[in-house]
């Protein structure tokens, strides 16, 4: 409030309370608390109604010559930290002072220093989604990646693929290279498991390659990693009628069910990571992949193995859970009605 505006209510005060009012029917009327007229009537005989600044002089305030090393870090590194927060480390770093982000943010405002902006982060892409000509039952989509064993170091890279709808694990394999070569070996020994070599071969024999209309054979997703779009893989694929569909760049969790995979199988499996000889390691991934795909039972595919969901009984066992989840809930309602008969009731 300007001192010319308190200096007037304290005169209507002073006319009240000469005409025999009291000072709290006077504030009261003018809407102004008693308090802050008393203040003001102290301050008034030194002459000090205008307002201070803010903030005083506190005794752990910045002193000179740190509010200069401030604006002299700004000059100095402003265009690469472009941050408060960075300026402020800045200075401890190089040894030249010691303030807080907050001050240096105060001290640059008050100077009217604004620190360059980083540029805009370019807008993630979205994500594509599979062809129109996927159906989702087996053997439409698989997905590949390598997973390394450290402790393999004769043969530490581990290709495998596995089935995308059914999560069954089809093949593997363990090689010292991670090339397109690993991946076109590791897709053939796929294709013959799952007797689709055959489909291959028939469209070579009948001249069916990339370009026409002939609907591919399957939908192969992965990674952006190098033996994924290497040229000899993308000829491979087209060669084979496979169509590939790529992840954005650093989104792993595009390709998320292979990814979980292989922490499923070292997580389960944690033995597999100790193995140093590739031929005992390839023998225990072979038992393991048994066991993946005919025991575990799988949580993504309704709690049935990848067997099962690969050849089509698992929404039968999934059904014959339900049922059975019914019939039990009528058997013990059922039983506690003969054990625990209900009370006749009786009217008032």
């Amino acid at each position: 409030m300007p001192a010319e505006v308190k200096d007037e209510l304290l005169g209507i005060v002073a006319d009240c309370t000469a005409a025999g009012w009291t000072t709290q029917r006077a504030c009261s009327v003018l809407q102004v608390d008693r308090r802050r007229v008393w203040r003001w009537q102290r301050r008034s005989a030194g002459g000090a109604l205008a307002d201070r600044s803010p903030g005083g002089n506190p005794v752990h305030g910045v002193l000179n010559w740190e509010v200069e090393a401030v604006l002299a870090l700004a000059e100095r590194w402003g265009p690469i930290d472009r941050s408060h927060r960075k300026l402020a480390h800045r200075g401890s770093y190089l040894n030249q002072v010691w303030v807080s982000p907050s001050t240096v943010r105060r001290v640059l405002a008050k100077a009217d220093v604004n620190l360059p902006k980083a540029p805009p982060r370019p807008e993630r892409p979205q994500r594509r989604r599979w062809p129109e000509w996927v159906q989702y039952r087996p053997n439409q989509v698989w997905g590949y990646d390598v997973t390394h064993f450290g402790r393999c170091r004769a043969a530490p890279n581990c290709f495998a693929v596995i089935d995308l709808v059914s999560r069954k694990w089809i093949s593997t394999l363990l090689s010292p290279e991670e090339t397109a070569t690993q991946t076109q070996v590791v897709f053939c020994d796929a294709l013959e498991a799952e007797d689709l070599i055959g489909a291959v071969e028939g469209r070579l024999d009948t001249g069916e390659l990339p370009g026409t209309d002939q609907t591919p054979i399957l939908l192969a997703v992965s990674d952006n990693g190098a033996p994924m779009t290497a040229d000899a893989t993308r000829a491979f694929m087209a060669l084979c009628s496979i169509a590939q569909h790529f992840g954005r760049p650093g989104t792993p969790t595009d390709q998320a069910p292979i990814e979980s995979f292989f922490g499923h199988i070292k997580h389960q499996w944690p033995h597999l990571e100790a193995i140093r000889d590739p031929q005992i390691l390839d023998a225990e991934l072979e038992r393991v992949r048994i066991d993946y795909n005919t025991v575990r039972l799988h949580a993504g595919i309704g709690y049935v193995t990848p067997d099962d969901e690969h050849q089509g009984k698992g929404e039968t066992i999934r059904q014959a859970r339900r049922d059975g989840l019914r019939r039990a809930d009528q058997a013990r309602r059922a039983a506690r009605r003969t054990t625990n008969p209900p009370k006749p009731h009786h009217a008032d």
